[in-house]
């Protein structure tokens, strides 16, 4: 990124992504203002259900692609919401991208006041990606044409199935679009990582929001409590194996500047090692799970010299005689 005026020129890519999510909000907001809510109680509900949701994110954890998978599934279950408790709904996607930016919003002042909370990247890729789950549903439902072409069988399902299926093919190009616009990694890599990052908690968001959906149009908002319940055990338990993963990565950390503080190599080596086998690992194509190895075990590379007497010049290993070599690896 070039920098002019003191300030840093983003790139077009995410001033293109922060544009489009902008003028969504400021639309869905603004129509929602002229014309008033339709189903105000729906819309209270679900707007309280992704305010949660947001309010219970976890910390950003590298590798981790969503850290909000109650709102995220909220959201996307109020985009394909066609019926409640039996009854037709009115609203339409306008009035769930401004529930959705009304609950980002109130959401955001507890985050903001702890100097935390979503990036602007993230906010702008869930708008964009629940409106488009909107805009492919909600006209379709409010002229009548999905209970003509699909009815409220299987068909329907299925017709859900296949609209996650592209609102979360559509999030994972977009997501790969905002990292490479951030970085010179390669794009296909990035694409990759986010589609496997699908058959994880990618598929139980789609999941949960395409089974609320439904359960709402049955049981009406009671469904909304139980169906959470799955995911919020989910979230509980990964919040417990990030804690691992954080101490884990400390411990590595530690163990790699311990080479420093006895002085048997140069300070910041090891982590200008992991830097530069990332990078090479990222110019190869290596995934996300492969560069965290190829990490740890740059970070880890020097670990051996503990066992030497005195430190070597610089921390160089290669002149010593291949017997200490590789006894020191």
């Amino acid at each position: 990124m070039s920098r002019g005026r003191g300030r840093t020129r983003l790139p077009p890519a995410v001033l293109a992504v922060r544009g489009a999510a902008g003028a969504l909000a400021v639309a869905g907001l603004a129509h929602t203002l002229w014309h008033g809510l339709h189903q105000p109680g729906l819309a209270l509900a679900f707007g309280v259900l992704i305010t949660v949701g947001e309010l219970a994110r976890w910390g950003a954890l590298p590798g981790e692609r969503e850290p909000a998978p109650i709102g995220a599934a909220g959201a996307l279950a109020y985009a394909l919401l066609g019926r409640s408790g039996g009854e037709p709904t009115s609203h339409g996607a306008l009035q769930v991208i401004a529930v959705l930016v009304a609950a980002q919003l109130v959401a955001a002042v507890p985050h903001v006041a702890r100097g935390s909370g979503p990036t602007a990247d993230q906010v702008a890729r869930r708008i964009v990606i629940v409106s488009f789950a909107a805009v492919c549903f909600q006209p379709l439902h409010n002229s009548g044409r999905s209970a003509v072409w699909f009815g409220d069988g299987p068909y329907f399902a299925l017709f859900l199935l296949v609209l996650l299926v592209l609102t979360a093919l559509c999030d994972a190009v977009l997501g790969a679009l905002l990292l490479r616009s951030g970085t010179a990694f390669p794009y296909g890599p990035l694409l990759r990582d986010e589609l496997r990052a699908l058959l994880g908690i990618g598929s139980a968001v789609c999941a949960t929001g395409a089974v609320m959906a439904l359960g709402v149009s049955v049981a009406g908002l009671w469904a909304l409590p139980v169906l959470c319940v799955p995911l919020l055990l989910t979230q509980v338990s990964f919040r417990r194996f990030v804690a691992v993963r954080t101490t884990y990565r400390q411990t590595i950390t530690s163990l790699a500047r311990s080479t420093e503080i006895a002085g048997y190599t140069p300070h910041g080596h090891a982590r200008r090692v992991a830097m530069l086998c990332t990078a090479v690992g990222r110019e190869l194509g290596l995934s996300g799970a492969e560069l965290t190895v190829l990490e740890y075990a740059a970070l880890m590379h020097d670990i051996g010299q503990l066992s030497l007497v005195d430190p070597v010049p610089d921390g160089a290993t290669a002149p010593l005689p291949a017997a200490e070599q590789r006894r020191i690896a």
